[in-house]
């Protein structure tokens, strides 16, 4: 059946030329026709994450908004398998009913898109591969996908993995799709892993501005054998006065000083064992050098969901930085950002979301060539409404662009599949 032909199929519903195959196979389908007419076409999910990345080179677009449903769940084997374009919300409401969760904690991008929640689709997470503050604990998304099945860019299906890691032989193809931005496969099924709840969890805050002292302290808990799963610093230095009441609004607890700078981190378990873990740490850390709050598990979940969702960037209209770097290199990374940028650190000390203002390219520039020596990378997850897209999104070395342009041939050689979506021409 050609591209024509479909406009009066059932794939091709949209009178904005959108495509809607409802299966596996009509996804196979209609891809080898675009790839015999050179067709590109953008992958959509339900858009939660649309504005993360290039624009796709396409005047084509594909949703697989339809592939939708719970296909397989074992609690009892701590896997569920589902069709690509699962709500999540629907994948945690199950998981919660069996005291389970996605360990990885997902991050609800819709507060910095428009200021209210939308999580979007398993798919779209796997795609983008961005991971709670619990990362630099239980790894990131890829590292909970045990398999998938999907359709490459000449209309194939594919698969890898099953329904334990002891499935994964060879190429571990899951790992690879994982942050690729739909431009290797068309996801239609995931199967993710999953692990029991928490009982319990409490936070400690540390009120700090000493950038030795924080990364000090960054290290120590990072090696700690106390399971630390969340480790934040937020600063109290700014000049921008709306950044800073913003602040104190998102992280307003009664027992935290939320209009000081300060570096918390989660003690998760039972809560005889957090009760040990706190005594052990406070002596690990020597807390007693500093002034400090507990947040109880009542104030220490929404806190941590607050930092996972951005909610201190909540509908902003500038450009949102996320940038990786060893957490070696932190400490000189803070005292550049110090009172001319809004920002927070995550993971132990890794990951920087760091706010640049609208028409404010020199300094994402800039901040491009300090990952780079760093020997980290950056992101522009959100760009202003004049953002120069002539300015990738992405840093990327010649090896690294090297490599990507290698994997893409051999998954989708005539581009088919979200073209320019992560780096221009690829």
């Amino acid at each position: 059946m050609s591209i024509k032909a479909k406009i009066n199929s059932q794939i091709f519903q949209d009178s904005n030329n959108i495509y809607y195959p409802k299966n596996e196979s009509e996804v196979s389908e209609l891809i080898k026709d675009l790839y015999k007419n050179d067709s590109p076409t953008e992958i959509i999910g339900h858009n939660s994450k649309s504005f993360i990345g290039n624009k796709a080179q396409s005047a084509n677009t594909m949703s697989l908004s339809k592939l939708t449903g719970i296909i397989d769940y074992r609690p009892e084997e701590l896997y569920i398998k589902v069709k690509a374009c699962t709500p999540i919300e629907e994948v945690e409401k199950i998981l919660d009913e069996n005291n389970q969760e996605l360990a990885f904690e997902p991050i609800d991008f819709g507060y910095i898109k428009n200021g209210v929640s939308n999580k979007g689709t398993i798919a779209g997470y796997l795609s983008c591969n961005y991971a709670g503050s619990r990362r630099f604990k239980v790894g990131s998304v890829r590292d909970h996908v045990l398999g998938f099945k999907g359709v490459n860019g000449k209309g194939d299906i594919i698969k890898s993995g099953g329904t334990v890691v002891k499935n994964v032989t060879g190429y571990d193809l899951s790992k690879l799709i994982a942050g690729s931005f739909g431009t290797l496969v068309a996801l239609t099924e995931i199967t993710l892993k999953v692990l029991p709840k928490k009982d319990s969890s409490n936070t400690i805050a540390i009120y700090i501005d000493k950038f030795e002292e924080i990364f000090d302290l960054f290290i120590k808990l990072s090696s700690s054998s106390s399971e630390i799963s969340g480790a934040v610093y937020v600063p109290n230095k700014s000049k921008d006065d709306d950044f800073l009441k913003k602040k104190n609004s998102v992280f307003k607890f009664n027992d935290l000083k939320s209009n000081t700078s300060f570096l918390a981190f989660r003690v998760e378990g039972d809560k005889i064992s957090i009760k040990e873990k706190i005594k052990n740490l406070s002596k690990e850390l020597e807390l007693n050098k500093f002034e400090t709050s507990t947040l109880d598990v009542y104030q220490s979940e929404p806190f941590w969901k607050k930092i996972n969702n951005l909610e201190i960037f909540q509908n902003t209209k500038n450009n949102l930085i996320r940038m990786v770097i060893p957490p070696a290199k932190g400490s000189n990374l803070l005292k550049f950002l110090d009172n001319k940028y809004k920002y927070f650190v995550d993971w132990c000390g890794s990951l920087f979301w760091i706010e640049v203002d609208e028409q404010k390219e020199e300094k994402i520039k800039e901040l491009k060539k300090i990952a780079l020596e760093s020997g980290g990378y950056l992101t522009v997850i959100k760009t202003s409404a004049d953002y120069d897209y002539g300015e990738s999104i992405f840093t990327v070395d010649d090896i690294r662009l090297m490599i990507s342009e290698k994997i893409k041939k051999s998954f989708d050689p005539k581009r088919i599949l979200n073209p320019g979506k992560m780096y221009r021409g690829i």
